[in-house]
């Protein structure tokens, strides 16, 4: 795959986990459901630097 797919997955991954999680545990919740959506996105910033990065 090429890298512009690959980011393209991680980013949709990312939103299905982001959506996922916050309808499943976090639905009246607001600051602990944006400090979980921060963490997911810091989590897959991580992997994309680590593993997609030339």
């Amino acid at each position: 795959m090429t890298r512009q797919m690959v980011l393209v997955c991680c980013v949709i991954a990312m939103i299905a986990v982001i959506v996922g999680v916050d309808a499943a545990f976090f639905r009246q919740h607001f600051w602990e459901r944006l400090m979980v959506n921060i963490g997911i996105v810091l989590v897959v910033g991580a992997f994309v630097l680590r593993f997609v990065r030339k």
